[in-house]
């Protein structure tokens, strides 16, 4: 409904604006033939004396004017700046109100928004993460207190809220206690161990991921309450490594994050599948399945559905229950067979998402693997 009104009061200002518009060009035509019938101009001298008496440009008169062209002189002054400023003060109040309509909509939107992710500063990383997040359809607000990384935000049309993630208010305003995750990218380390802190404080249930610039600040910023913790440094570091330790590798993975042009291999991806309760896969093993035969497809692993075993690489005889998640790879559209025919795991990638006990998960993770942090 607001939209509704606003799009009429858009309108109405615009239709105000083209009318002065027409008003101003007949303004122009009335001065130009007056000047020309008056004191004997050219219609583009009359044009010009036109130009330079609406504008008070000030420039001097072409001819000396006649009395009766001083009066009309006047006349056009009078006219022509007062449709002038009328034009600018609908472009202005159109401009202003379309700011504040924008504004109050999309507060009304961060009110209802539930079970979201927050994504704190809106850099290098920020930016990507929103990218990836925006087109999986995961319900996301930024925060960023920076005008000119603001106006990025609104060219890519996300929700936003402007201020400092280390304040109380502003995660309040972009709805920690209702989200679901809470992404940190500041720049600088102590920065994000403070956001952190705050973030926890006003939700003890949330997923908290945050960026490190350097290693050792890991211990401090788990302790401060995130759940992970990630140096975007030194994964590029390791994998620049990698290009000389382990060429064909790195080749490999290059290939399946899409760094290729060969679309026989961009379309193989890793993807996690759900199996579902019934369903063809639920109960058999994975020589009485035939995975590879029927979908072509390979079975990576197999994560128990209580999170607690992991089967990598696992055999024939493994069997594969109901709640049970297979990591794959292979081509995107054998994985989306197997997820509908096989498994019965119809969910998109953002009822996945909503669906996750991020915190289980990465409990699993820890205390299977206590290096992992």
């Amino acid at each position: 409904m607001k939209s509704f009104f606003k799009d009429i009061i858009d309108n109405i200002i615009a239709l105000r604006i083209g009318i002065a518009l027409v008003v101003l060009t007949v303004i122009f035509f009335i001065g130009s033939t007056g000047y020309h019938l008056i004191d004997g101009m050219s219609f583009f001298d009359g044009f010009y004396m036109t130009f330079i008496t609406i504008t008070t440009i000030g420039f001097s008169e072409l001819t000396n004017l006649s009395a009766a062209g001083r009066v009309f002189t006047i006349v056009v002054f009078v006219m022509g700046i007062g449709v002038i400023s009328y034009i600018a003060t609908q472009t202005t109040q159109l401009i202003f109100e379309s700011e504040i309509f924008r504004i109050k909509a999309m507060k009304a939107q961060l009110q209802k928004m539930n079970n979201h992710y927050i994504v704190a500063g809106y850099g290098r990383i920020g930016h990507r993460i929103a990218q990836v997040l925006k087109e999986a359809d995961i319900p996301l607000v930024i925060i960023e207190k920076s005008d000119s990384k603001i106006e990025d935000i609104k060219d890519d049309q996300l929700l936003y809220v402007s201020g400092d993630a280390q304040e109380e208010d502003t995660l309040m305003e972009a709805g920690i206690d209702r989200a679901k995750g809470f992404i940190c990218t500041l720049s600088r380390d102590q920065d994000n161990v403070f956001a952190t802190l705050v973030a926890r404080e006003l939700n003890k249930d949330l997923l908290i991921l945050v960026r490190t610039n350097q290693h050792k600040n890991t211990k401090k910023i788990l302790r401060a309450g995130a759940d992970k913790v990630i140096s975007p440094y030194e994964i590029g570091a390791d994998r620049m490594a990698n290009v000389i330790l382990r060429p064909h590798v790195d080749q490999f993975i290059n290939h399946i994050q899409g760094g290729t042009t060969d679309d026989d291999v961009q379309n193989h991806v890793f993807e996690e599948i759900r199996v579902g309760e019934g369903s063809e896969l639920d109960g058999e093993t994975l020589s009485e399945a035939k995975i590879r035969q029927k979908y072509f497809v390979a079975i990576i692993a197999i994560i128990s559905k209580d999170k607690d075993l992991i089967q990598f690489n696992p055999g024939s005889e493994d069997t594969i229950s109901a709640g049970d998640s297979l990591i794959v790879l292979g081509d995107v559209d054998d994985i989306k067979k197997l997820r509908r025919d096989g498994c019965d795991d119809d969910r998109s990638i953002s009822d996945r998402v909503s669906t996750y006990n991020f915190l289980d998960i990465i409990n699993s993770q820890t205390t299977n693997n206590p290096d992992i942090v």
